[in-house]
């Protein structure tokens, strides 16, 4: 029934099976991240296919399809079919599906797919060994439960926008979907997680993921400043809550950021920005004495640097060993020799993309599959 296609026998997952229900981010992100480690993805779509096909422009043409970009950013490795969920020859076929595989990965809203017979519960009564992610907005149970998630809504809800932007502007969202992406990376590390514990127990689970619980677990350090201080931590812009000095700095040419994290780099970065006194000033002795007088101490790096090109003072702090870096577009950044050296920009059959961030010393990933056409695969 899965006609078994060989991919990379030297991959991680090579001979996973997975089944995916799911479309648009959070789950086909899933489905991705274990295609790249070799696993065999069967993605389902309906018969009028993943929204994000039409998410467009821009559009990308191949193999005489249209879709747009975005699609292809996250079904790279999977095989795809069609399938209607109210057609009783299709859900049989989903279900034989279910039967074989070893992962289920769904982002409907809960008790959707039990309508269909496709829940954790009816697929692992015949699949006992079968792990089930469910992926949702908000997990399922809490008084939320019911509520569609949107990764903007996400943003918003979880802290993340009142965190991001300036101290004085409006709410600021991130530039990538990170409620969404950041659910993607979670789940899959749940699922292999998942696949270890069966390994010992021979059985498997049904792993209950949400965007909200994911993008609350990611708060970190501003979440447990929170809890120290019961106090909200402010909008600080590009300025870190911590730690300073450490933010984006004008040159003659641009910006550039500087990340001085302790008192030796600051110490190293006074120096060479021949500002002796500012290492000797007594405010600016400990990093608590600079987050206290970030205001006067900031004004003056900025003072310094920006008589400097950015390429110079990169330089000179490469030297130096300053942490330090440009702000770069993403032509720069794919131009970067350390992004070229580390081949993270691919092409599967004349299609462009970025491949997971999966370094082995003895295993391979398996990038020999574009995304998706529409229904391309139809199983027997």
């Amino acid at each position: 029934m899965w006609l078994d296609q060989p991919r990379n026998p030297n991959s991680p997952l090579a001979g996973l099976k997975v089944l995916e229900l799911a479309r648009v981010l959070a789950g086909p992100w899933t489905g991705q991240i274990l295609a790249d480690l070799g696993a065999d993805v069967i993605k389902v779509e309906s018969p009028e296919g993943d929204s994000t096909r039409q998410w467009g422009p821009p559009w990308v043409e191949h193999e005489g399809e249209r879709t747009a970009a975005y699609y292809h950013a996250c079904n790279r490795g999977k095989r795809g079919i069609v399938a209607d969920f109210r057609g009783a020859e299709d859900l049989a076929r989903l279900k034989e599906l279910a039967a074989g595989a070893d992962v289920v990965i769904e982002n409907f809203k809960p008790g959707t797919l039990a309508k269909f017979e496709l829940d954790y519960q009816a697929l692992a009564a015949a699949n006992p060994a079968l792990v089930y992610c469910s992926i949702t907005g908000f997990g399922q149970d809490g008084p939320r439960r019911d509520e569609p998630g949107y990764d903007f809504v996400v943003q918003g809800m979880s802290g993340f926008m009142a965190l991001t932007g300036e101290p004085e502007g409006a709410p600021m969202k991130m530039g990538i979907s990170v409620s969404d992406l950041s659910c993607g990376v979670w789940a899959a590390n749940a699922v292999q997680a998942a696949l270890l514990m069966r390994h010992r127990t021979g059985k498997g689970q049904w792993i209950d993921m949400a965007l909200m619980d994911c993008s609350v677990a990611l708060l970190a350090n501003q979440g447990l400043s929170y809890f120290a201080t019961g106090a909200n931590p402010p909008r600080m812009g590009n300025a870190h809550a911590q730690v300073g000095p450490y933010g984006v700095y004008p040159v003659a040419d641009g910006h550039v950021i500087l990340a001085p994290a302790n008192d030796g780099l600051f110490h190293r970065l006074m120096k060479l920005l021949d500002r002796a006194e500012l290492a000797q000033d007594p405010r600016f002795a400990t990093n608590g004495g600079r987050i206290e007088h970030r205001t006067p101490l900031e004004s003056a790096i900025a003072e310094s640097t920006s008589g400097w090109t950015q390429a110079d003072l990169l330089a000179a702090c490469r030297e130096a060993g300053v942490p330090a870096g440009p702000i770069n577009d993403l032509d720069a950044v794919f131009a970067d020799p350390q992004v070229q050296a580390r081949g993270l920009q691919i092409e599967l059959d004349g299609m462009p993309g970025v491949r997971s961030p999966f370094t082995f010393s003895d295993a391979e990933l398996a990038l020999d599959r574009p995304s998706p056409r529409h229904g391309e695969h139809q199983p027997d």
